[in-house]
Order: structure tokens, then sequence, then C-alpha cells
């Protein structure tokens, strides 16, 4: 059922993941965003708050909205990331509300002989895996009936971060780097938030992994895409991290979704990266 009442914020709401799953569901529920620098965008909506991740209380906007779900996408500073998280688990603890936490394939990135699922533990190599395990943590500790963390590969997307670059690299003849020996899962802007808002329709809870059910190589996938974009000459660096394959993919293997909210990786290529 469509729950038109629910309240729900957006922590992030302008950057591209947030603001993608606020236009997903703003039609749908009553939902609030937050933004940080993006001023001009979003001043004059209501729906909107300026949120300071470093200088601001998540509470003063916690108790402003009442929300019944709170959807973490925050980006920034990684002690102040750390900070707010403990405030919303505090929050959700005390109160009638649940958080989605969006998380990354980079918390198994120490992993990298297999692909990886839902209740494999984390072990992260990088800084940014590590501060995302730490949130988990947190929120782990939640009763299960209150969190969802969805753990997310690279996500592409018309407008995203990854594909803009690789456009502008093409147009000023810088090279875009590939990953030869890395196999990934990946995802698009548009797929994923079809699939947070079917989760927050189920009210479903716990760790969901939503990338393609497929694999590719980063290299095969980078150049398939930049033949799709158009008739560029794209010049290509291949980085080699090591001499062995190695995986950056979440695949689910115990909280699977329906038949059509699952995603091929060629579909994402076919559909999901060139409108």
């Amino acid at each position: 059922m469509e729950a038109g009442g629910k309240k729900i914020l957006i922590l992030g709401g302008s950057g591209f993941i947030g603001n993608a799953i606020y236009r997903e569901l703003r039609s749908y529920f009553d939902t609030y965003g937050t933004y940080y620098s993006a001023r001009k965008r979003f001043e004059g909506n209501q729906q909107f708050f300026r949120y300071d991740l470093q200088e601001d209380d998540v509470f003063d906007f916690l108790e402003n909205v009442r929300p019944q779900l709170i959807i973490s996408a925050l980006r920034g500073n990684f002690a102040s990331q750390v900070a707010a998280h403990r405030h919303l688990v505090e929050y959700v603890s005390k109160n009638d509300c649940r958080i989605y936490f969006i998380s990354s394939a980079n918390v198994f990135d120490a992993y990298s002989k297999y692909p990886s699922y839902e209740y494999d533990k984390t072990l992260s190599d990088s800084i940014y895996g590590r501060l995302k395990i730490k949130i988990e943590n947190m929120l782990l500790r939640l009763p299960k009936k209150k969190m969802a963390i969805l753990r997310v590969p690279m996500v592409f997307g018309n407008q995203s971060p990854r594909i803009r670059e690789m456009k502008e690299n093409t147009l000023n003849n810088l090279p875009i780097e590939v990953f030869p020996n890395l196999v990934i899962n990946v995802t698009s802007d548009d797929k994923l938030t079809q699939q947070i808002h079917y989760l927050i329709n189920r009210n479903k809870t716990g760790i969901f992994h939503l990338g393609s059910y497929d694999l590719v190589h980063h290299e095969d996938f980078v150049k398939e895409v930049m033949d799709r974009i158009g008739n560029f000459n794209p010049i290509f660096k291949r980085v080699y991290t090591t001499n062995e394959e190695r995986y950056l993919a979440v695949l689910p293997k115990v909280n699977t979704l329906p038949k059509n909210l699952r995603v091929a990786y060629q579909e994402i290529i076919d559909h999901h990266i060139i409108k």
C-alpha cells in the first residue's frame, strides 16, 4: 500500500542519490530533505532545510519534522557523520521511527576473492569503507524492525558523478581510469530508488544488497557505456592494483527483491544511463 501520510526525512537530500530518492518519493509521501551547498536550488523549497553537518545538531531537524522514516544519504566530514548517526540512532530508539542507511559495497573491500552477501562479515581496507562499517555497527544495535542497511555498489545514471566525469574527461582528452581486474556489480539511480520505494511500501527492514544480480569487469562495463554515450574516442588508463581478479560486488542471498525489481548490468547500460 502507498502510505501517503508517512513522513520521510532524507538527510543528504540534495546529493545525487539523496535527491533521486526525494524525486521518487515526493509524490507518494510527505517527504522532506536537507541540503548543504546547493542553496539556489533548494532555498525556496519548503520541503528542504539547510543542514550543516559540522555546525548543526540533527536533533533540531528531527524535532521539527518528526519523521516516521529517516533515510541517511549523508556525505561530508567523517567524524561529523559518525556524531550525527549517533544522534540518529538515539532518536530512532526512543521514537516511533525507523532509519534506512545508504551504505556501500566498500564495507567488504578487504575481501577481494568473492562477491559479498548480506550476512558476510564486514572488513574494509579503505577509510570510506571503515566509516560505513562504523555507522552500520551503530544501526545493528537497534531492534531489527527499526532499521535497514542498504548496501549499494557503483551507481551509474545519466546525471551521476561517474558518468559526468567520464564525459568531461573524454571531451578534455583526459584518460578515463579503468580497472581491468576488478569484477563489480552496478546499479542506476532510478533502479535504486524504485527498490527503496518498494522497501518503504512493504515496511522492510534488515540488510539489503541493492545492485545488479550479475557481475561484470569494470573495464568492459565502462567501455560499453562510453560506446553508448556517443561517437567518442576515449583514452583509457588501465590501472592494475593486483594481478588477480578482485571483487567489489554486493549480491543478495537472503533478502531478495521481486523479479520486476531485479536488474542486470546490461539493462543498466541499455535503459538507465542514456536517457
